[in-house]
């Protein structure tokens, strides 16, 4: 009898378990928050082949070649200074003034810069990982005006003019590929790189030889060309320091995406599927930098323009948003068999109720893996199938019916093409969410309206 009356609570409390509402709701919400584990390793899944795809298109860049931004053409003079200091002499009891000279560095940017980039891309492959690489062809021409800096207070007997040269600045010194010569009026000057181990900037210098600058610079403007082949990868950029800059660009890559300070001209842009053109037209008014700076080349980097060459590889972008959505789509499954549990009374265990969970997780280790090597559409479809047919055999095995597990597989069915409609909208993407949870949350609230609550 004693033991009888010590078995009735337990034997309750398991029926309470069994047939409570309440216990159900406590048991699902408890595997809800346990399957939120396994997602955050999925999303560390995703970030960390998302790393090792930036690595490896960085090496591939590095060893082609990396970006490309080029300063130049820049004239240095170098000019005279003097300072004079005052000494004591204790013998004479007098002073003595003593002049000393200093070398300094003017540099003047030309008067009218055109450049025609002509780009022939491709992609290069490692692995499952792909990055955009390029060979451009800069040609460049212009114009200097002659050069006078008295309103610098830099006299003109006291410029050197026989120790003049022309400089360019380019990020990008390893992936130059020909001779870089440069030809003002009827003479060629050659250049060689000069590296200054105080240079605080992150652009490399080419230096022409020695030129004849007093006879190129004081009278009539002078006419300049250079050409300079490089292999590069991810961006062209250009820094506008002629009084009037234009480029002119042209490339087989059909999806570039144009960046910097300003963008090409609407009216001569054209993108096709075969390639693009461009052109661009900076005046000087349009940028906040003089033509003629003293003692040092400012760092105008940032008025840099140009056109990226990516490889839009968003697989993982994308996998990570559909990620995001793990924690709804679980939470949603599940309550759609608590819903059949409540309603048609048929019991269901809660390691079933997790191993359900767990094939909802696997959707995104396959999503991942599989869109490694294919596109997206294609991966979403495999996994979201794969895990649809995985929980509608599983579901008809514990629900004994049929209607039930078909129910189940279009719901989810139809859940992981609305998530999916949402990861490939940008600006309307909160605006179809909210509008699918309402309808979500309309219609569980229309098929739990008869649900006795207080029954449990």
């Amino acid at each position: 009898m004693e033991t009888q009356n010590n078995n009735a609570p337990q034997n309750k409390f398991g029926n309470w378990l069994k047939t409570s509402i309440t216990a159900r709701m406590l048991m699902v919400g408890f595997l809800v928050i346990i399957l939120l584990v396994p997602l955050s390793f999925i999303n560390s899944l995703i970030n960390e082949r998302a790393f090792r795809q930036q690595d490896v298109v960085n090496e591939i860049n590095e060893k082609w070649g990396n970006d490309v931004l080029v300063y130049g053409p820049v004239l240095k003079l170098p000019y005279k200074t003097y300072t004079e200091t005052k000494t004591f002499n204790e013998k004479t009891k007098t002073y003595f003034k003593e002049t000393q000279t200093h070398i300094n560095y003017a540099y003047v940017f030309p008067e009218e810069l055109h450049a025609h980039v002509d780009v022939n891309s491709k992609t290069l492959k490692r692995g499952n990982f792909e990055s955009a690489v390029f060979t451009t062809q800069m040609d460049f021409s212009g114009h200097y005006v002659p050069v006078h800096l008295t309103s610098k207070g830099i006299k003109t007997e006291d410029i050197i003019w026989d120790k003049a040269s022309i400089i360019i600045k380019t990020s990008n010194l390893k992936g130059i590929k020909s001779e870089v010569q440069i030809k003002l009026s009827d003479t060629t000057y050659s250049f060689e790189t000069n590296f200054n181990q105080n240079n605080n900037s992150s652009l490399d210098v080419l230096e022409s030889s020695f030129i004849n600058g007093e006879t190129l610079f004081t009278d009539t403007p002078t006419n300049f060309t250079f050409s300079i082949t490089f292999n590069g990868s991810r961006q062209i950029e250009l820094i506008p320091i002629g009084k009037t800059t234009t480029m002119q660009m042209a490339s087989n890559w059909a999806d570039p995406s144009f960046m910097g300070n300003y963008l090409p001209n609407d009216e001569t842009k054209q993108i096709t599927k075969d390639g693009f053109k461009a052109d661009w037209k900076v005046l000087h008014i349009n940028r906040a930098f003089s033509q003629q700076h003293l003692k040092s080349i400012p760092n105008l980097n940032q008025f840099a323009f140009g056109t990226k060459f990516m490889v839009m590889v968003d697989e993982y972008q994308k996998s990570e948003r559909s990620a995001k959505y793990g924690f709804l789509v679980i939470g949603l499954t599940f309550l759609i068999f608590f819903l059949i549990q409540t309603l048609s009374k048929i019991h269901i265990h809660p390691f079933q109720y997790l191993m359900i969970g767990l094939a909802l997780t696997m959707f995104y280790t396959l999503l991942v893996s599989i869109s490694e090597h294919s596109n997206f559409l294609k991966a979403y479809l495999i996994a979201g199938i794969s895990v649809i047919v995985l929980i509608t055999l599983y579901s008809k095995s514990i629900l004994k019916t049929i209607k039930f597990p078909l129910f189940i597989g279009a719901s989810l069915s139809a859940l992981y093409a609305f998530i999916y409609v949402i990861i490939q909208l940008e600006n309307y993407a909160l605006l179809v969410g909210s509008i699918g949870l309402f309808l979500i949350l309309a219609i569980v609230m229309f098929v739990s309206r008869k649900i006795d609550w207080n029954n449990g």
